[in-house]
């Protein structure tokens, strides 16, 4: 196992890259959005990523923000977001503090308390999937650049030039879920960034096509589980002075 830390200022980006080993990506600051071809994620303080080896990926950096990435070989087949306990919060971060030291015994006890809690963590559905059909994928790509709009499915369909059965049916085939759904995953995902950015959450939800506060709040909690204001307050409880 190997353990890198980096710091990123607000907007930064990482371009497309891959590992030859698997990869967790936790940030320990900030709010992170990576983007694979299969899919988008959000993550934070309270969540991780893992990134098969092999698989391109971009990171573009919300707030200030201090990922910790262990590299290790874990066998996972596919994108999968986690939750982060405090014992695994402390025990990544202790690892990347440990860059460079000699102490081989500690070493192995870190790592084999990391591996413990990797195999025990709680998986979470928690992404956004981007289709391959080309056109429905130029589509989605459109809607992530304004979330806003507020199309019916025979709308979708005239611009995708079918019927609005085809498209439901398109949906469902290339990512495995309704229209709708696939719209309101999209902006809840979106939305925490914005949220990250310190926005008043009525402001969240008209950015987002949600005419009340509470319609957003209660699409927020169904799809994450808990409340925007939750996630607001949980991103300011967490943060930890940025390590060097």
């Amino acid at each position: 196992m190997e353990a890198l830390g980096m710091d990123y200022a607000h907007a930064e980006v990482v371009g497309s890259h891959c590992h030859a080993q698997d990869q967790l990506i936790y940030a320990a600051n900030g709010v992170v959005r990576v983007c694979s071809d299969a899919g988008n994620w959000v993550i934070s303080c309270g969540q991780a990523l893992w990134v098969p080896a092999g698989v391109s990926h971009e990171m573009r950096m919300v707030g200030d923000v201090s990922v910790r990435t262990l590299l290790l070989s874990s066998r996972v087949d596919h994108c999968q977001v986690i939750a982060v306990s405090g014992l695994l919060r402390e025990l990544i971060l202790a690892a990347s503090q440990m860059l460079g030291q000699r102490d081989e015994c500690l070493g192995e006890h870190v790592r084999a308390l990391i591996q413990r809690e990797l195999e025990a963590a709680q998986r979470i559905n928690a992404y956004v999937p981007m289709p391959e059909h080309a056109r429905l994928r130029a589509w989605c790509e459109h809607f992530l650049d304004e979330p806003s709009q507020e199309l019916t499915l025979e709308q979708c369909g005239v611009q995708l030039s079918m019927c609005a059965r085809s498209v439901a049916r398109l949906f469902q085939r290339e990512v495995g879920m309704s229209y709708g759904e696939w719209r309101a995953r999209a902006r809840m995902m979106l939305s925490q960034l914005r949220l990250a950015d310190g926005l008043p959450i009525m402001s969240v939800a008209l950015e987002h096509g949600y005419q009340s506060a509470s319609a957003f709040a209660a699409v927020f909690k169904r799809i994450h589980g808990y409340t925007p204001s939750d996630w607001q307050v949980g991103l300011q409880e967490a943060a930890i002075p940025r390590v060097h």
